[in-house]
């Protein structure tokens, strides 16, 4: 098209020229002339001038085509970005029309879809090959454009105003009464729980004091049975049954002992529980639950342990009668002794040598300590019958241990004595009245 245009101006230019030409040949023609001022105007026109006003005329024709030929490749990029621009805005308003087609209106859709095959053409077709005219198809077609851009804006305000306008505000009142109404209910079911924890420890606390006041009878009760009990003919005359091989069954001494660097332990016991008679006593203390044991357990002889460490004792006293048993060590070479019914039956030494017995632990009576006080086992516990169990924080002569083997004398522990109120009895344990001489003359 370009070029043609250019072949037309073209031979428009020749044309004129020849006219010119002939015009010289048949006649005579006026050329306009320029003349400086205070030049001579009575001077002729000469033929030189006449050819440079033709070459003149000649040389503005081609200064016209350049220009109309520069106008013309303008207006060709500005078809060719409009051409873009149009088939870019051409498939947005497809995919708008698509999306639009979408909603859920039926009869709008079939209203709609009429529109869609004249909106589906290509708006910009052939464009006519004169530029006015593509620049008046231009111009139709993005009025054309517009125009559905208007459409679309007004069917989505249309949609917006049927339902999504008031429906967000419904949905907020609506959301906000389900809250409120959710918050009442919690706010309701706070103060249930409130009150209902309320009358819970009300009820825990009159539990707790029933329990606290029949317990305190059950102890009162206890302490007058043991002081009737305990009307023993001298406070060291009980003894303490442990009749079960049980975890619960023992008997406390209420004292502690102080920090001791020797010590002898003394006491009748009787048993005949096999294998092993169990744990006559434990001192354990925080930090070593097994300070000081006696222990035999299974098939194993009686064992002597001394912050854990072991010796055992070549004693037998598991048949059926009283045995006077004395143990005795100091912390200089870890040096022990073993007598059974006043006589001395077995020495050794290197038990915990240099060890000072800590203070401040707990005695128990038939239980081996896994803790300090307590998680007893029960395969490790003592079965039989305990007296007059006492505590030096030295070494006892053999006079001495054999005097209060033989009856002929009676010698208290410094450290912890044999007395009724000393000695606490649970799990169904049991005190009873003792002559431990008059006891044993009977069993022999």
């Amino acid at each position: 098209m370009i070029t043609l245009l250019l072949g037309i101006l073209y031979v428009y230019a020749l044309g004129k020229g020849q006219m010119a030409r002939a015009n010289v040949t048949k006649g005579n023609r006026f050329v306009c002339t320029a003349v400086p001022a205070g030049a001579d105007l009575s001077c002729p026109v000469s033929a030189t001038n006449r050819v440079q006003s033709a070459s003149a005329q000649e040389e503005e024709l081609r200064n016209t085509i350049v220009q109309l030929r520069e106008t013309i490749l303008q207006q060709k990029e500005t078809i060719v970005s409009q051409q873009g621009t149009i088939k870019e805005l051409n498939a947005k308003l497809s995919r708008c029309e698509a999306q639009a087609q979408d909603a859920p209106r039926e009869g709008k859709g079939r209203g709609q879809g009429s529109r869609r095959k004249d909106y589906n053409k290509n708006t910009m077709g052939d464009l006519p090959r004169d530029p006015t005219e593509t620049i008046e198809q231009l111009g139709k077609t993005m009025q054309s454009l517009k125009d559905r851009l208007q459409n679309l804006e007004q069917q989505q305000q249309v949609r917006v105003n049927a339902s999504g306008a008031t429906f967000p505000n419904e949905l907020r009142d609506l959301l906000r009464r389900r809250l409120s109404d959710l918050e009442n209910q919690l706010l309701t079911k706070v103060a249930e729980l409130e009150e209902e924890k309320a009358q819970l420890y009300n009820e825990t606390a009159a539990h707790r004091q029933r329990t606290e006041n029949t317990l305190n009878s059950l102890l009162e009760r206890i302490s007058e049975l043991e002081k009737s009990n305990s009307a023993f003919k001298s406070p060291e005359d009980f003894k303490v049954s442990l009749p079960l091989r049980t975890n619960y069954l023992y008997g406390r001494i209420k004292k502690s002992l102080p920090e001791m660097y020797a010590f002898t332990v003394c006491m009748w016991l009787k048993s005949n529980a096999r294998p092993g008679i169990g744990t006559p006593f434990s001192y354990g203390v925080p930090g070593q639950a097994n300070e000081i044991v006696l222990i035999e357990w299974g098939n194993n002889p009686i064992e002597l342990l001394v912050n854990d460490k072991v010796a055992q004792l070549p004693l037998s006293i598991s048949d059926g009668r009283w045995h006077h048993i004395c143990i005795t060590w100091t912390t200089r070479d870890g040096f022990w002794e073993a007598y059974q019914d006043g006589e001395r039956l077995g020495t050794g030494d290197n038990l915990a040598p240099w060890h000072p017995i800590k203070p401040g632990g707990v005695i128990i009576l038939g239980q081996e300590q896994d803790i300090v006080g307590g998680r007893f086992d029960a395969t490790q516990a003592f079965v039989g019958e305990l007296s007059h169990f006492n505590m030096w924080d030295r070494v006892l002569r053999p006079i001495d241990i054999s005097g209060m083997a033989n009856c002929s004398s009676y010698m208290p522990g410094n450290v912890v004595p044999w007395v009724d109120a000393n000695v606490e009895v649970f799990g169904g344990a049991t005190k009873a009245a003792l002559e431990i001489c008059e006891d044993r003359l009977f069993d022999s």
